[in-house]
Formats: C-alpha cells, sequence, structure tokens
C-alpha cells in the first residue's frame, strides 16, 4: 500500500496490510452471529468440530495434492529449512487428520470447522486475501445419498441465514474427465482444457480441439459443455451428447441426487451446469457453487474428491461444503437481511462511593445470564453523554446509582426513566 506524502509512522500504523481487514463493533457481532447459526445446522445433521493449524507443510497443499496454484500461496521458511504454508484450503488439512487419526475406521466420519484461509489473488477490485470459511467434510461415505445431503445441508445454512433467493449450481467432474479420457488428452491438456471451460473461452477450445484427433461426436460434447446449464431437462441433453460410460454414469448420478432433493423439499434452489469446473482439481464427482445477487462471487461450494485422503495413506471416499462467512455477510447486508443481535446489554452507572454495591448488583445480573457493563461516573461526562454512548454501543438501559439506596433506571431507547429502591433490584 502506498502511504500519502508526509503520513509519519504512527498513521502507517493504523492501516492493515492490503487484502486483509479489520471487522469491528455490529459488523463482528453480526458475522459471529451468522457463524453461529451455520454451526448450529452442521451439528443438527451431526458433525463434530476440529481445528487444524493455520499453516502446515508446503506439501499439504502442493500441485500434486490439486489445490491452488504456488503464486496463490503465502510461504514462508521455519528455523529448519521447512517450506511452510498459510493455508489456502482446508480440506486438504482434514483429509491429513482423516488419515492420521481415523486410519482405521470404516463407517462415515463427519467433521466440521472454521478457520481463515489465506490466498494471495490480484488485488484487483479489492478482493480479500484472508477469508472466513466454515465448512463440512463427510468422509468414508461414497453414496448418492451423502452427496444429496451435503447439498441439502449447504442450502439449509443458507436459509438460517434469512437468505431467501439463492441457487445452487450442481456439476459433475466425472462427465468431463470421462469425455478426456476418451479424447487422450495429457494431465496438462486436461487442466488448459478445464482452464478453458471454466472461463467460457469457447475460442481456445476449438483451438485446442482441433490439435487432437478425436470424433465430432466427443469435439461437439466438448464445445456443448458450457450450454448445458439450467434445469433437470438438460442432464437428458448431455446423455444424448456421448456413449461413453463414466460421462454417463456421472450424469445418472445427477439424476439421482436431484430424486434425493425433492424428498428434501429443496428442489427449486438447484440448477445443473455441466460446463462449470473447479480450480480445486482434486474433485472427482459431483461439485457445486451457491449464489446470490448482492456480491460477485460464490457464498458456497463444495464436491466429491474420492482420492484426496488416499494420498494421506487412508483410502476413502468424501465430499466436503464451504460456506464462505464474508461473501454471505456482505450479500445479507446488501438484501437488507436484518441480522438479529443481542442488544441487551445493561450499564450500570455509579459514583465512587457506590462501588460495592453496583458490584454485587453486576455480579447478581451476571450469574441470571445478563450482559453487564459497569462504568465509574464521571464528573467530565453527563448523563446525556452516557446515554449517547448507550446508543452508539447497542446498551438497552442504564442503571444508575447516584443517590442513597435509590436507582434511576434508564431506558435507553425510548429515553424513558424512572426511580427505584435498591432493595427492590437486589435480592
Amino acid at each position: 500500500m502506498d502511504f500519502p506524502t508526509g503520513m509519519d509512522m504512527n498513521d502507517k500504523l493504523l492501516h492493515t496490510p492490503e487484502g486483509v481487514r479489520d471487522i469491528y463493533n455490529h459488523e463482528c457481532e453480526r458475522k459471529l452471529k451468522i457463524q453461529s447459526k451455520l454451526h448450529h445446522v452442521m451439528e443438527l445433521h451431526g458433525f463434530r468440530d476440529i481445528q487444524t493449524p493455520t499453516f502446515e507443510f508446503f506439501e499439504i497443499f502442493n500441485q500434486e495434492r490439486g489445490t491452488v496454484p504456488q503464486k496463490d500461496m503465502y510461504k514462508f521458511v521455519d528455523r529448519e529449512g521447512n517450506t511452510l504454508v498459510l493455508r489456502p484450503d482446508i480440506t486438504p488439512s482434514i483429509a491429513r487428520c482423516a488419515a492420521k487419526y481415523y486410519k482405521e475406521e470404516e463407517l462415515p466420519i463427519r467433521l466440521c470447522y472454521m478457520g481463515s484461509i489465506f490466498i494471495n489473488n490480484t488485488s484487483y477490485q479489492g478482493k480479500l486475501k484472508e477469508f472466513t470459511q466454515l465448512g463440512a467434510e463427510l468422509i468414508n461415505d461414497p453414496s448418492v445419498n451423502a452427496d444429496a445431503e451435503m447439498l441439502a445441508l449447504t442450502i439449509e445454512c443458507l436459509l438460517e441465514t434469512g437468505l431467501k433467493e439463492f441457487q445452487v449450481e450442481i456439476g459433475e467432474a466425472g462427465f468431463f474427465y470421462g469425455l478426456t479420457k476418451e479424447a487422450g488428452f495429457t494431465k496438462e491438456e486436461e487442466a488448459q482444457l478445464r482452464n478453458l471451460i471454466e472461463e467460457k473461452n469457447m475460442f481456445g477450445v476449438e483451438e485446442l480441439l482441433s490439435e487432437k484427433e478425436i470424433s465430432e461426436e466427443l469435439k461437439k460434447a466438448f464445445l456443448t459443455l458450457p450450454e448445458l446449464f439450467g434445469s433437470p431437462e438438460r442432464l437428458l441433453e448431455a446423455k444424448n451428447l456421448t456413449k461413453n460410460e463414466k460421462a454417463l454414469k456421472a450424469i445418472e448420478r445427477l439424476e439421482e441426487v436431484y430424486e434425493l432433493l425433492t424428498l428434501y423439499g429443496l428442489e427449486k434452489y438447484i440448477t445443473f451446469d455441466l460446463g462449470m469446473l473447479s480450480q480445486y482439481n482434486y474433485y472427482t464427482g459431483i461439485i457445486f457453487r451457491a449464489y446470490t445477487y448482492g456480491t460477485g462471487d460464490i457464498i458456497a461450494s463444495g464436491g466429491r474428491y474420492d482420492n484426496l485422503v488416499g494420498q494421506f495413506g487412508k483410502a476413502a471416499p468424501a465430499i466436503g461444503i464451504a460456506i464462505l462467512a464474508d461473501q454471505l455477510m456482505m450479500a445479507l447486508m446488501r438484501q437488507k437481511i436484518e441480522i438479529e443481535t443481542r442488544g441487551d446489554n445493561t450499564l450500570i452507572l455509579y459514583r465512587k462511593e457506590w462501588s460495592k454495591t453496583a458490584i454485587a448488583l453486576a455480579n447478581q445480573f451476571r450469574s441470571q445470564d445478563m450482559n453487564v457493563e459497569l462504568i465509574n461516573y464521571e464528573e467530565e461526562h453527563t448523563l446525556e453523554e452516557y446515554k449517547e454512548y448507550c446508543k452508539r454501543n447497542s446498551v438497552g438501559g442504564i442503571l444508575f446509582f447516584e443517590k442513597e439506596n435509590l436507582v434511576e433506571v434508564i431506558n435507553c431507547q425510548t429515553g424513558e426513566s424512572n426511580t427505584a429502591r435498591l432493595s427492590e433490584i437486589l435480592n
């Protein structure tokens, strides 16, 4: 960040580095509330918490794992010379933990988490480089029922926050990989084609396909991929494009997932997009992203990664979801969806001679699960200034100890006040 000429060091220290920001006061309270709601839904589905380190060995996230490109990672070296990385993705960390702590477990493992991820992306349009992510991973369950439940979990999480208008777009990596295997693409060509399709660069796709000796039917399937989005009827179109067994199985699985989602009663939130491919190439099957208006970015994503845990020594199918709290918060704010927070703090304002009584009362209220602030009344501030302070900080009321055995009870929102005897308040 370039600082204005003449700015001294103290001024510089008030700024954050590019790509990160402070979250405080009401915004922070609302964010914590949203995180709590999301976590509660995951608990209702039986997921249990896990915490992984903020930084790990580089090898956990290297290119072979299929995670983000090296250039987008924050890397540093420890005293022993090991290359470490601020985690750009939490799923590989969970895969490592599953292989280490649940090596012998054969039945489903349900883990959920919350934490920051760090991606050193472009600063274009002021994008953040630190994100809060909440996620859930269902390991050891290869079934289509697991796919449907994780999609249902995603939708239920978003609904719990108050969001009403959103869509979850579903794709299938298996459909794409079935076609690329039939075409005989190398890993490099496969990655290049995936990026071109994801960017909707059809000129680039045509050029790449023209360099390969493949059937016209297969070329048509690749070129039609970006057009295969919308209602479940597009799945039938996809099935008519190919006779590839792996690709057809992928579409049939999507049809089963959709049937199950109708049992959850959530089908109205679902659309399909077979041209949707992820930057994380560890996905092997169903992939999805959730969108809403008020933000240009996704608010949730996920997919099946049946080979990733195996790279750490435990052969286990898995599927996960990740919800981006910062993007979700932005969408809720722009859609003017109110996030209820506790505005029920009480301020006990007291003169010095009433310290013992004020502290005793605060302890009593806190034992009853009430939020209480204690402030010693200073003569340089007026009572009106204390009232304004309460309005700024969502304090509901003031108990003002000014006279012997009498308390002035002030409602900070309405401005009403009355006097009560101390004996009426204290037990």
